[in-house]
């Protein structure tokens, strides 16, 4: 039965996830030179438009269609037939169905836009595209369904993410992982310090990102009850520890806390806490973003002294992030705080850390070499990166005949 108070929440959560898009291209935007601050930008915006017509005629029926052997949904909804303002009791009972389709349409728009940051000021627009639109219908669409349709295989077997650390995190840092290797280092990476030229701009996204992650959270109980407060709880404690954490780390370690540090603190946090928001007390969210503080952090440091470059630290936090925050609810979910769910290990159920492993390692395999292949195809075809003299000029004007600042 239709609730309106559930329908509101709900869809002031779906706007809230689409709000997080712009945020992240500004947090993004921010930390690269000025030169390919637009391209960047660019990146994150072109994908609302780009996965949310994958959405409509492909995404949302692989995700959550009726299931074909528990690995992707049917294509009964294609171009959204039969998704209508009636609740589809299998998912939401109480809002229409075409609220939670848009629902869940700004968490597929959003996911391939985090992988950008690991080869930011390298990638041609053309192949971003190719890539991005590839990706979302061989990577992101089936692991869903895994996950959170019905029939799917993970979910058959009761892992637990509540609102996106397999599905969008690990899959993203996986894919961020194999771009990085396939695209190579920007050409001046190694050899002087690359720092971003808008710090205000990064915090400013990074608020953004925080104001939308109650959407992408709290949202996720699809409902305005109890569950849903202790997800908008858990997120909030979850990004403030994650960022009191790194920066306590970096103001020991370099002599200095930074800004920079402050938003990668909160992000982790953030990321870390999303798969056990809604299966957590709040002791354990803050306990989470202290863990994802430290480890995370850890993950960039190790980054650096590889000469990897991932350029804005995507598999460090998201991918890292993912992991982490997806093992920790297999050790700290409970019953409790949401009897939808189930207990972790500390509360008699270390078999539920198991299956939490389990998808770890699946989803992480598959969407690692899934985006290797896609990428490998598309160097092949097309190329993926900037030659050398575009490079230097930027993504602003060799891909978009733009400028961010007059001179």
């Amino acid at each position: 039965m239709l609730q309106s108070g559930d329908t509101a929440f709900v869809l002031v959560s779906a706007a809230l996830v689409l709000l997080m898009i712009p945020g992240l291209a500004l947090f993004y935007g921010g930390m690269v030179r000025k030169k390919n601050v637009l391209g960047t930008i660019m990146q994150s915006f072109i994908l609302i438009s780009l996965v949310t017509l994958e959405w409509v005629y492909l995404g949302y029926s692989m995700s959550f269609g009726p299931d074909v052997h528990g690995l992707t949904g049917s294509l009964a909804f294609f171009g959204l037939g039969g998704v209508g303002t009636a609740p589809n009791p299998d998912y939401a009972a109480t809002i229409p169905h075409i609220a939670f389709a848009m629902f869940q349409c700004m968490f597929a728009a959003i996911t391939p836009a985090l992988i950008t940051g690991a080869v930011a000021e390298r990638m041609r627009f053309g192949p971003f595209l190719v890539f991005s639109l590839a990706w979302t219908i061989l990577v992101y669409n089936p692991v869903c369904h895994w996950v959170w349709g019905n029939g799917g295989w993970l979910k058959g077997l009761g892992v637990l993410d509540f609102a996106g650390g397999i599905v969008v995190h690990l899959t993203c840092g996986a894919a961020a992982l194999a771009a990085v290797m396939l695209t190579g280092p920007r050409k001046d990476h190694g050899r002087h310090q690359i720092v971003p030229h808008n710090l205000p701009m990064t915090l400013l996204g990074t608020g953004l990102l925080w104001f939308g992650w109650f959407g992408f959270n709290a949202g996720s109980a699809l409902a305005a009850d109890g569950v849903a407060a202790g997800a908008f709880a858990a997120t909030h404690l979850g990004g403030m520890a994650g960022m009191a954490t790194w920066c306590a780390i970096e103001w020991k370690h370099r002599g200095k806390p930074t800004t920079l540090g402050a938003a990668s603190g909160a992000v982790a946090g953030l990321a870390t806490i999303t798969p056990g928001a809604g299966f957590v007390s709040p002791g354990s969210a803050v306990l989470i973003g202290l863990i994802a503080g430290c480890v995370c952090y850890g993950a960039v440091l190790l980054k650096a002294r590889l000469r990897f470059d991932d350029s804005l630290d995507v598999v460090g936090i998201h991918g890292v992030g993912g992991v982490l925050g997806t093992l920790l609810v297999g050790v700290l979910a409970q019953k409790l705080v949401n009897p939808a769910g189930a207990d972790g290990l500390l509360s008699g159920n270390p078999g539920q850390f198991g299956i939490q492993a389990l998808a770890v390692a699946a989803v992480g395999v598959f969407a690692f070499v899934v985006s290797w292949i896609i990428l490998a195809a598309v160097k092949a075809l097309m190329g993926l990166r900037l030659d050398p003299q575009a490079e230097t000029i930027g993504l602003d004007l060799s891909e978009h005949t733009e400028a961010a600042y007059g001179e």
